[in-house]
């Protein structure tokens, strides 16, 4: 693989070729409902066992196939995970099993385990699963000595296989696993929902129709509460908040507020364990009666079902799979006699390790106050972003004690008392390239601003359209349906302000700006700058300014994360799928695949990983003709296997001598006789198409808290019948850094910067390059210095977490 080193700082870096897993036996299994992503995870401990020199076996049928031994317990090899990455479900089966959960059943597994000297145990399931492993791991040495008294195994075979060791990851569509923000197959769901809803709108337009869609979660809102963000929904119903009572006339009543305003269709999402507030259920049939016998409007009830358990894992869960496999490995090897048994979970973009039965008690806790009908706290304990998302809908929705404004009014104070001015004027704008993702953010910012009491206006085409006087008023239901569109309906340039400030400043006095929301990519960054700069010069500019990142790239400091990131990582994802399917067809066949990104390596990377690529070459890990040539090397021992086909990743801008079709070339003389080569440049499709879930909740959230800040920015600034601040923390940056969403000055972040290649200096994501070269079966080193401590769910509890990555 490219520019492979060693590692670095030895001293103080702790990496796993410390962990040796010579001698040892992992066995993986899935067990209760299957969930998009589990094959990721499964390939992924495979092949980290393999590679660390332990022996892994598959448990097929779950619980059931440890009880029944046999065949169901089989060796697994490093082909044997091959091309499974892309399929859902799991393909070592997943079975309820009522034998495990008695005192002779565990017996018979623990029989099991021992004739194959089995003592590491990660199984992928929900939080009953898991529960069971863990009474599996304490009674582990009671039934070591039953197993000798009954002569089934001797005190050697005991002594050897002494002490069990668990390790968890929850395989769960529902995301109601407390201590992890996303579970394995969470996205996925999601994706099947959006797809459907998108879908629908279409039909529900033309004909003026209300649809009430229902979705999975009996105990948990989550899908329901995600999709409606995603969606815009009207009204959603989910278990852990039930409506107000008369809720009746009041979804009716905004129901028909909706039509009157000239909207042809209504969506209205219901979790299928929705109730009100005496615990009655709550079903679409009885959610289409009300509509229907109240209002009298066209309705259809569609139910999703087990559709979305189904269809191909989306990239999200295949590297949220993959790393959280390869950590489970890891918390493998280095458990000890006193390490209890662990989850491996997902908190903002780190995988970090904590206390199964802490999780699992604090999962249980959410139950037991939806059953006592604390409802508060139960939101409370799903945890802060599930708050979040609750609090953004309500905003976005008007399904709080504000009404919903009809088109052209305006609201004249705040509601709670305590603003200072009737009404501030805030623009919002695009700027750079089209991202997937930049209308939902639009749409929630003119909402939300709107809720807060601003009057809105939006800057068409940019800093161009911004100093052509391209600005008006933008109202409640110019935003309507704004979510599931792709690109930019502002219409978006990548000119910046520099030789223009005069014109700019002129437009914001022209229709008094008090506050600028820029939405975009690298040259938004750029542009927030020189207008920051240029506030000694103009005081228009003296006003709150924020940007939100939007680009493909990701390539933005002050972020992890980027909107529209997702949707082109689901886009090359889905193209590699395509062209793996077409070299296994033709057998040893390499496939060479360009990615965008400019120098930022970050979709190629990722992208390999989520499509299984064997190389990627990026600008940030500089590479020479021995790294193509032993990675020539490397493919074509690969195709004496019974893996006859290769994936090649290339960032467009990796190297200017080593192109797309130089390597191309190359690999095609060197591979002459062993495989043969295609090409594919994806170009600008990577950009286009509907946003994904990700993207539309993560700019949907994000701008919310955008527009609040200004908020509550244009409050302390405004003094003397004006808004006037010129500091530096007024003009900022709202990224994701972490485990948490930051608002950092601009002018501080210029120190971060790699201007000439448009890149942050530090970037997170190339920590996940060592892991992608592991599950291609490339030697090199493996930083878990940032994971790998186990830590108590208190330190990072659900309620303390405020992250996009649980969207």
């Amino acid at each position: 693989m490219a520019g492979v080193t060693g590692p670095k700082r030895q001293d103080t870096r702790k990496f796993f070729e410390n962990l040796s897993g010579a001698g040892k036996s992992i066995a993986v299994l899935t067990s209760g409902g299957d969930a998009q992503g589990m094959n990721g995870a499964v390939r992924a401990v495979v092949r980290m066992g393999i590679y660390v020199g332990a022996k892994v076996y598959f448990i097929h049928e779950g619980y059931q196939g440890m009880v029944d031994g046999g065949d169901y317990i089989k060796e697994a090899t490093w082909e044997s995970v091959s091309s499974v990455l892309q399929v859902g479900g799991t393909v070592i089966g997943s079975a309820r099993c009522k034998e495990f959960r008695t005192h002779e059943g565990r017996l018979k597994a623990a029989h099991n385990l021992v004739q194959r000297g089995i003592t590491y145990l990660c199984v992928i399931g929900g939080d009953g699963s898991l529960t069971g492993a863990n009474l599996f791991r304490e009674e582990w040495s009671g039934l070591l000595n039953e197993l000798i008294e009954q002569g089934l195994i001797d005190e050697e075979a005991a002594k050897s296989n002494s002490e069990l060791h668990i390790v968890g990851m929850v395989g769960s569509i529902d995301n109601d696993f407390c201590g992890t923000d996303m579970t394995i197959g969470t996205d996925s769901a999601l994706h099947r929902i959006i797809e459907v809803v998108d879908a629908i709108m279409t039909t529900a337009q033309s004909h003026q129709r209300t649809f009430v869609l229902e979705v999975m979660g009996r105990h948990c809102g989550y899908l329901a509460l995600v999709s409606a963000l995603a969606c815009g929904a009207d009204w959603v119903f989910i278990p852990e908040m039930p409506p107000e009572d008369g809720w009746e006339e009041n979804m009716c009543q905004k129901l028909s507020e909706s039509r009157s305003r000239g909207s042809r269709l209504n969506i209205i999402i219901v979790a299928e364990g929705a109730i009100d507030r005496q615990g009655q259920h709550i079903t679409s049939d009885l959610v289409k009666h009300l509509v229907v016998s109240q209002l009298g409007f066209d309705t259809r009830v569609t139910i999703l079902g087990h559709v979305q358990r189904g269809g191909t894992p989306s990239a999200f869960d295949r590297i949220l799979a993959s790393r959280m496999g390869v950590e489970a490995v890891l918390a493998l090897l280095e458990a000890s006699t006193d390490t209890p048994a662990c989850v491996v979970s997902l908190v903002g973009n780190q995988a970090v390790r904590l206390p199964l039965m802490e999780c699992v008690q604090m999962t249980q806790e959410v139950q037991k106050a939806m059953d006592e009908k604390k409802f508060d706290e139960a939101v409370r304990l799903r945890g802060r972003s599930f708050e979040h998302n609750l609090t953004t809908y309500r905003l976005l929705s008007s399904q709080t004690a504000r009404t919903d404004l009809p088109n052209g009014e305006e609201e004249q104070e705040a509601g709670d008392g305590e603003q200072t001015h009737s009404t501030f004027n805030v623009a919002v704008m695009n700027v750079g390239a089209p991202a997937a993702g930049m209308n939902a953010a639009v749409r929630s910012a003119v909402r939300v601003g709107i809720t807060e009491g601003h009057k809105m206006f939006a800057v068409n085409d940019g800093f161009e359209g911004f100093y052509k006087g391209q600005i008006k008023e933008i109202k409640w239901g110019d935003v309507g349906g704004w979510t599931g569109q792709g690109g930019s309906l502002l219409g978006t340039k990548r000119t910046l302000p520099a030789e223009h400030l005069d014109k700019i400043a002129e437009q914001m006095r022209i229709h008094s700006i008090n506050a600028l929301l820029v939405i975009g990519g690298f040259e938004a960054y750029v542009g927030l700058l020189e207008l920051s700069s240029a506030r000694d010069k103009y005081a228009e500019f003296c006003v709150p300014m924020v940007m939100i990142p939007a680009t493909v790239s990701n390539n933005i400091p002050g972020s992890d994360l980027s909107i529209g990131s997702d949707t082109a990582l689901n886009a090359i994802t889905d193209t590699c799928d395509r062209i793996k399917q077409s070299a296994s067809g033709t057998k040893r066949r390499v496939f060479i695949i360009e990615t965008m990104g400019g120098y930022c390596g970050y979709l190629a990377t990722v992208g390999g990983l989520a499509a299984g690529a064997d190389t990627v070459y990026i600008y940030e890990e500089p590479f020479d003709i021995r790294d193509l040539q032993a990675n020539v090397e490397h493919l074509t021992q690969k195709m004496k296997t019974s893996i006859q086909r290769g994936l090649v990743l290339r960032n467009e801008n990796c190297n200017e001598n080593f192109t797309t079709d130089f390597i191309y070339q190359l690999y095609s003389e060197e591979g002459r006789g062993v495989f043969d080569c295609r090409k594919n440049i994806l170009g600008h499709m990577q950009q286009g198409g509907a946003p994904s879930p990700f993207d539309r909740n993560f700019g949907t959230k994000v701008a919310a808290k955008a527009i609040q800040w200004i908020t509550r920015t244009l409050k302390e600034s405004y003094k003397e019948g004006r808004v006037y601040t010129n500091s530096e923390d007024t003009a900022c940056l709202l990224g994701m850094r972490r485990r948490a969403m930051v608002f950092q000055p601009v002018a501080q972040l210029r120190e971060e910067t790699d201007f000439v290649h448009r890149i942050p200096k530090e970037q997170w994501w190339l920590k996940l390059r060592p892991l992608m070269k592991i599950l291609a079966k490339y030697k090199t080193s493996y930083d878990v210095s940032d994971a790998g401590q186990l830590e108590h769910v208190t330190r990072v509890r659900p309620k303390e977490k405020e992250t996009p990555a649980a969207i």
